[in-house]
């Protein structure tokens, strides 16, 4: 499935779409001159190799690679990041983690100069949200079952939107460039912490690379 300008969907929505709505907030945000202005945006532990669940091999672990189908233009027979043969799932993942290297770029382009935090956060599997609607009926059953009582990473929608409230209004969460998790295992009590993201991910060079192209599609390069 392609959006209406060509690109394949899940990274036209989840990266191209929240970049360029970070891209127009930021200057509201500048503009506002607020010390508490925030951009969070929702990462996910399968984008993520440090941490179990973005190890898992099925279909493949997120990877931009070096931004190949990017370069040749993401149009067209192009529908992957890294410009390798389409896995939907791959796709979807790669879009996360596009999200989690954008804000690191963000934090080290604007942070400093005017103060609004930049953060991503993973605040559990919400397994039975309709995240999951086109699914067979089968995994609608099987997956919030297997989460629960298996992997043990379940959390339920409240829970899930009280923690990216936490993130977006409680003072605890004012540090910048930060990934926040509750673990890939939840566990009742648990606080908050800055997950690392891999060396990938906070690779500048491919960051930077990535803006550029980014921008490029959303028309504001």
């Amino acid at each position: 499935m392609r959006s209406p300008e060509g690109f394949e969907i899940s990274v036209a929505t989840n990266h191209f779409g929240h970049f360029l709505l970070s891209r127009l907030l930021l200057d509201d945000l500048k503009r506002a001159n607020q010390p508490t202005g925030r951009i969070v945006t929702l990462g996910t532990v399968t984008a993520n190799p440090e941490e179990f669940g973005g190890k898992v091999p099925i279909p493949a672990p997120a990877d931009l690679g070096n931004l190949q189908g990017l370069e040749a233009g993401f149009r067209d027979s192009v529908a992957m990041i890294d410009g390798k043969p389409f896995k939907p799932g791959k796709a979807y993942k790669d879009s996360k983690l596009c999200n989690m290297v954008i804000s690191r770029e963000l934090h080290r382009r604007y942070h400093a100069e005017t103060g609004i935090v930049f953060n991503t956060l993973y605040p559990g599997c919400v397994a039975d949200s309709a995240l999951f609607r086109d699914t067979p009926k089968a995994f609608q059953t099987i997956f919030p079952w297997f989460q629960k009582n298996i992997t043990k990473g379940y959390v339920t929608q409240e829970l899930a939107g009280e923690r990216v409230a936490q993130v977006v209004i409680d003072p605890a969460f004012a540090q910048s460039g930060v990934h926040w998790s509750w673990g890939n295992r939840q566990q009742a009590g648990r606080a908050a912490f800055a997950q690392p993201l891999s060396a990938k991910a906070e690779n500048e060079v491919r960051a930077s690379r990535l803006w550029d192209l980014s921008e490029r599609f959303v028309g504001i390069a």
